[in-house]
């Protein structure tokens, strides 16, 4: 979790609590309690009106809020109806992170767009018929956000089976399935794998630099 994810965190956790100690805090966003103890340092050098001391605990003065969030009532609707989205085709983790989105959006929200959130009659129902995936998403997402080269057993539309080592670039949706767009070391091409014909995923130590031709940029450019 990022500081600053972290510290809202804090602020939200002691607006539902009458008192709340630093071990809570600690054992809740899986951190020290040193690193508590400093956040809530912090929080209260910049003007949170937090009340407490190590060791006792700390407490959010009445009426604080954090600034409203700017949106209309169309960027609320499209905000819902993505994590919605998300909620019912998604892997678990990116699912909750959904969920939590939006529960961070509602706690700071005018209470008129709180109920233009919860008012939205836009679904996304679950009952999808999506193909099963044996790989962990959240994963190759890391890959991805990290340029880390991935391997893994994989079997083609005509059950062919190779090993492939990749350059994974992004993640796309497709309706039933979900993709890897990468750059294919044994075809040395770009290559987009199915993540339900994926098996034995390891993400490799080995990582990779941005290299004219093997980007999603030129991946892009050349499917438009």
């Amino acid at each position: 979790m990022r500081r600053a994810d972290r510290l809202f965190e804090i602020i939200q956790i002691l607006r539902r609590r009458n008192l709340t100690r630093a071990r809570d805090l600690a054992e809740k966003l899986e951190v020290s309690e040193r690193t508590i103890y400093r956040d809530v340092q912090d929080l209260m050098a910049s003007g949170v009106p937090i009340d407490g001391e190590a060791g006792v605990g700390y407490v959010l003065r009445k009426g604080f809020d954090l600034p409203p969030l700017m949106f209309d009532e169309q960027e609320i609707e499209a905000l819902v109806l993505g994590a919605r989205i998300v909620q019912s085709w998604a892997d678990p983790k990116l699912a909750e992170a959904a969920t939590n989105v939006i529960a961070k959006v509602e706690a700071v929200v005018p209470p008129r767009l709180r109920k233009v959130m919860a008012d939205t009659a836009l679904l996304a129902p679950a009952n999808h018929d999506s193909e099963p995936i044996s790989v962990d998403p959240s994963e190759l997402r890391d890959a991805v956000r990290s340029s880390h080269k991935v391997h893994f057993d994989y079997r083609d539309e005509e059950d062919n089976a190779s090993q492939r080592t990749v350059r994974p670039l992004a993640l796309a949706f497709y309706g039933r399935v979900w993709l890897l767009v990468s750059w294919c070391e044994m075809r040395d091409d770009f290559r987009s794998f199915r993540l339900d014909r994926m098996r034995t995923l390891k993400i490799l130590d080995d990582t990779f630099e941005p290299e004219p031709g093997k980007t999603i940029e030129d991946y892009m450019r050349q499917n438009n």
